[in-house]
């Protein structure tokens, strides 16, 4: 089998492929434009990919690929019709970064609800040495205890988040298409309408685009704050950067954007620099041991594969 990788270097520098060798003649490439692409997997059977886009066009232009391994959990980039049409199987890495993405999540969300950055920086300047004063207690934080938490979206990382937020003492709200009984599931309005903190850990889709926009943002309490941990996309980056300016809310994280890498004319360049706001580069699933654990999962699904049998199967 030649197995082809198409962007290793999502997977970081502090890794090996020695589990993917030992299945075929392995090739490795750190990164591929889209013109590349074709080239690079005209002799391949296996392509391995994170963020490359295997369109139509792409998919039909490639007889000899049999199956497409994506190191992720999301398959957006992937068209699903292509693969079906042209008998192209499809794996994907299932719970490899839940706690990885919970931890970045909660992360997130206690930067923003205790100011660490602003407290940490009266150290790093001086000014707290300077102040004559034992403690300094600006800007005004606030306990999670007693907060109502709103997870939008109850897979494997919603139920890790929801644990640790009632872990917190936290009054969990879910929004779920599919209500779960173990969890208070509501309707998303009634959610933001009563939710301290929302966050979002949703698949993109037809459905999901854009799930939080302009109308959704206005029902959300003016002090709440609003992480984003699943697409970019699912949000409508505009309205929140418009919902910021006008203090709508009180504060917004994201590891992710619509397009990525974030792009200079994204509306949340405007507000990247306010003191309520924490935008990080795609890194929450990113934990080492979370690598390691894709990485296995990949060598599994190709495994499994050979063997002709299906295992984390899409397509």
């Amino acid at each position: 089998m030649n197995i082809t990788v198409l962007d290793a270097a999502t997977l970081g520098e502090d890794v090996t492929f020695e589990k993917w060798e030992a299945l075929g003649n392995l090739t490795v490439y750190k990164y591929t434009y889209a013109s590349e692409v074709v080239p690079r997997l005209k002799d391949s059977d296996i392509a391995i990919i994170n963020k490359v886009k295997m369109t139509d066009e792409v998919i039909k232009s490639l007889p000899k690929l049999k199956l497409i391994c994506v190191t992720a959990t999301g398959y957006d980039n992937i068209s699903l019709s292509a693969c079906k049409e042209r008998g192209v199987a499809l794996c994907n890495v299932k719970g490899y970064s839940t706690h990885s993405v919970a931890q970045v999540t909660m992360s997130l969300v206690l930067s923003l609800m205790t100011h660490l950055d602003e407290y940490c920086d009266s150290v790093k300047n001086g000014e707290y040495q300077n102040s004559g004063i034992e403690n300094r207690l600006t800007p005004v934080f606030h306990e999670l205890y007693g907060k109502t938490f709103g997870i939008v979206g109850l897979g494997n990382i919603g139920r890790q988040v929801a644990r640790i937020a009632e872990a917190f003492g936290c009054n969990v709200l879910c929004f779920k298409k599919t209500p779960d009984r173990n969890y208070c599931c509501v309707d998303l309005e009634t959610l933001l309408r009563n939710s301290d903190i929302v966050t979002l850990h949703l698949p993109l889709n037809d459905q999901t685009e854009k799930i939080i926009g302009e109308k959704e943002l206005s029902l959300m309490k003016p002090n709440a704050i609003l992480v984003n941990v699943s697409r970019g996309a699912v949000t409508d980056e505009k309205a929140v950067a418009e919902a910021l300016k006008n203090h709508t809310i009180g504060g917004f994280a994201t590891d992710v954007y619509s397009v990525e890498p974030m792009e200079n004319i994204s509306p949340l360049n405007e507000i990247k620099d306010f003191e309520n706001v924490l935008l990080t580069p795609h890194m929450a699933w990113g934990a080492y041991e979370s690598r390691i654990r894709c990485i296995n999962e990949i060598a599994e699904n190709i495994a499994a594969y050979i063997k002709n049998e299906r295992r984390n199967r899409i397509v």
